[in-house]
């Protein structure tokens, strides 16, 4: 309880911490016009094959998490009942032994990169998690070659028929993106998770992200830690999207979970401010 009622007093004080000014501002709305021309000018007509079995592009942004990434996300992948996909980890300059363990699973679909790591953002815990995986991230949308793309990091675990239940969905939906309905863990509970609304929008979990491959041109904002709503790179990039006319849609059958990584209570940045340290160290040191 003491803990939460530190959270709860640190996310308030979050709240009201923005850098939001006129640099902010012109920043934010240049990268809007930039979204709706590349929007307008995409042929989506011609860039959307007619496959019977699609090739779906997953990726995933990480850092220094071997252990947890080959548990939740490539097991996750590794068991989907849908298998025409190809699998791209990007590392944001990994040191520890993520290739390692990537490189040993005898599958060619899984690719994995190791960028150099770029901190181009304010250095603060809050910073960490609004646009932390956003270089990484990036990074692995210009080597996807599906005509779908998902996103899973690498702490997260999606369901046997994540793809195949999402293809369908925004298939028979006649949709461009697609977020899902979830359960996430605290303090030993299991919650539904409830959808962000932004700007009327239900919104999913970032990992059950799952769009038409043509949207790749969008890219994830390292200046979202800027805004004064919206910030998490996740949710900037959602907002974005809806903002240029993507035809969006939420998937309410849950097929994604977000779990307290080992030794941990919670998820998200509640779990950073309670672990400040550690994670400053990790990420910033």
């Amino acid at each position: 309880m003491i803990q939460q009622k530190k959270i709860y007093k640190l996310r308030k004080q979050l709240e009201k911490k923005t850098v939001y000014n006129f640099f902010s501002f012109f920043i934010q709305f240049f990268i809007i016009v930039i979204d709706k021309v590349k929007y307008k000018r995409l042929n989506k007509a011609n860039d959307t094959k007619k496959s019977k079995k699609p090739l779906i592009s997953i990726y995933t942004p990480t850092y220094n998490r071997a252990s947890i990434l080959k548990e939740r996300a490539i097991k996750s992948v590794l068991r989907q009942s849908y298998k025409n996909f190809e699998y791209i980890i990007v590392g944001d300059g990994c040191t520890d032994n993520t290739e390692k363990i990537v490189k040993k699973i005898n599958d060619k679909r899984i690719k994995f990169v190791n960028i150099p790591r770029k901190i181009k953002y304010k250095k603060n815990i809050e910073n960490i998690w609004f646009v932390g995986p956003v270089m990484a991230a990036n990074h692995a949308l210009k080597l996807v070659k599906g005509e779908y793309i998902a996103r899973i990091d690498d702490d997260d675990i999606w369901t046997k028929d994540h793809l195949k239940s999402s293809l369908n969905f925004l298939k028979n939906k006649n949709l461009e993106f697609i977020t899902s309905k979830g359960y996430s863990y605290r303090y030993g509970r299991k919650i539904e998770s409830k959808p962000d609304i932004i700007e009327g929008i239900r919104r999913g979990n970032a990992s059950s992200y799952f769009y038409r491959s043509y949207l790749k041109i969008i890219k994830y904002n390292i200046y979202s830690w800027m805004k004064s709503n919206n910030r998490v790179n996740d949710l900037d990039f959602f907002e974005r999207l809806n903002k240029i006319g993507v035809r969006i849609g939420y998937k309410t059958k849950p097929t994604v979970q977000v779990v307290p990584r080992p030794g941990e209570k919670t998820i998200g940045i509640d779990q950073y401010f309670v672990s400040s340290k550690k994670y400053l160290k990790k990420y910033l040191s």
